[in-house]
């Protein structure tokens, strides 16, 4: 069937049928044994009846009345989970640009943009811009870091609850309080975000380079943490810095306390240069912690180790392979999107899966790496078996021309169909005009 005839097929398609023939890692499809090829692949039939996954068979067992859609091997991923993304900063970048490309320049930019701009308003419309980014490359559900700081958490969260109710039938949304450690010895500042993450459902967060009483500021948000029933995720070691070594001691403290929450960490840019034997103690009480990392790599390598002039030499990904090998869940996400720390992007995870692939060698084999997109940020959100195929899942699902890894990670697939509850989408992303009145000139 060709594609047009699938496009039309999937626009309007029964209330039962069958998509006969895709292909899907074996990793994400728990309910079958199935022996996959060379990349990790399996070929099945999936069943779509009333909205939802109803059942998967192998490939080959065809005894059933529905419709039946032969899409040849094509690949299909379930719905996709970004667990790291910014965006309350998201597109301001032609209003308020990093001109020299640095770490510094970025967080400078963000606080003069933050401190005149951040509206209720602006937010709220470059946050719905950014979620209809998303939706319409396939993603399912999203935790935003949301800066919270002074008079704008009062500002930004409310905008989020808001977002959060108006999209609920389409993407499950979480947000991160994100504030300096020293905000969290503030009682001042810390004891209003508490109230406001405690009351809205939200996640509490600090990043923890540079902070000079970093352990008295995880101290106080574990317990805060502990008394709200409230999860944790950090910004670590953002730096080339082999110093910053606070990765090792929000483990450590996590242990002390026996914490019982998810702990989430984002970045971890440090471990790249650190010596052999201070990695692996590292490593190990993060893996005996439970801790979970989210790398970010577009990010990372538009930020660190850049000077004027010279091309860079240390990327800063952290060390997904070492991780996985000790069993400690990894992920990838989008991180910054068209603003100061990131001047590219999308939202689209199957953009951030590619770049990851190519920048961390996720191949050879390719195997269970694209759950870092889809079923491990789904379990660090607590989500249940999203990001699987399962009996019961909603049919959230983008299929792909692509009939292997190999050919999703070539090229951009700007034609892929996306479904949800088993009916397409249009996949056409907003425009970047319709932020033209919010830009301005840029400073």
């Amino acid at each position: 069937m060709n594609a047009a005839m699938r496009a039309a097929f999937l626009a309007n398609p029964p209330d039962a049928y069958v998509l006969a023939g895709v292909r899907a890692p074996a990793a994400l499809v728990p309910e079958l044994s199935l022996s996959p090829d060379r990349e990790g692949l399996v070929q099945i039939n999936l069943f779509v009846v009333e909205n939802a996954i109803a059942g998967l068979t192998p490939h080959g067992e065809t005894n059933h009345p529905l419709p039946r859609l032969d899409l040849d091997g094509a690949l299909v991923l379930p719905g996709l989970v970004d667990v790291h993304t910014h965006l309350d900063k998201a597109f301001i970048w032609p209003r308020q640009p990093n001109l020299d490309g640095s770490f510094a320049g970025a967080l400078a930019a963000n606080t003069i943009d933050r401190e005149a701009r951040w509206s209720a308003v602006d937010v709220a419309r470059r946050m719905d811009f950014a979620l209809r980014c998303a939706y319409a490359h396939g993603t399912v559900a999203i935790r935003t870091h949301l800066d919270s700081i002074g008079p704008q958490t009062a500002i930004s969260w409310p905008v989020f609850a808001e977002k959060r109710a108006e999209w609920a039938d389409r993407l499950t949304l979480q947000a991160v309080a994100l504030a300096p450690v020293d905000n969290v010895l503030d009682d001042g500042e810390f004891g209003p975000l508490v109230e406001t993450v405690a009351r809205l459902g939200g996640v509490l967060g600090t990043f923890t380079w540079p902070a000079a009483n970093l352990q008295a500021g995880l101290d106080r948000l574990f317990a805060a943490a502990e008394r709200h029933g409230l999860d944790l995720d950090f910004h670590v070691d953002e730096t080339l810095d082999p110093a910053a070594d606070s990765l090792a001691l929000i483990a450590q403290t996590a242990l002390a306390r026996r914490f019982e929450g998810r702990i989430l960490v984002g970045h971890c840019c440090s471990l790249s240069r650190q010596e052999p034997a201070v990695v692996d103690r590292t490593l190990d009480l993060v893996a005996r912690a439970g801790i979970g990392v989210v790398s970010l790599p577009m990010c990372n390598l538009y930020l660190q180790d850049r000077a004027p002039g010279r091309t860079p030499r240390a990327r800063g990904v952290t060390l997904l392979h070492e991780m996985r090998a000790r069993g400690i869940p990894v992920m990838a996400a989008s991180d910054n999107v068209r603003d100061p720390f990131y001047a590219y992007g999308d939202l689209d995870l199957v953009e951030v899966l590619r770049e990851a692939v190519r920048i961390a060698h996720l191949d050879h084999p390719f195997a269970d790496w694209p759950d870092i997109v889809t079923a491990r940020p789904a379990a660090a959100m607590g989500l249940g078996g999203a990001g699987l195929f399962t009996t019961g899942a909603p049919a959230d699902l983008s299929l792909f021309r692509a009939r292997s890894l190999n050919e999703l990670l070539s090229r951009p697939q700007a034609d892929r169909l996306v479904l949800r509850a088993g009916r397409s989408i249009d996949t056409t992303p907003p425009d970047p005009a319709e932020l033209d009145d919010l830009m301005g000139e840029p400073r």
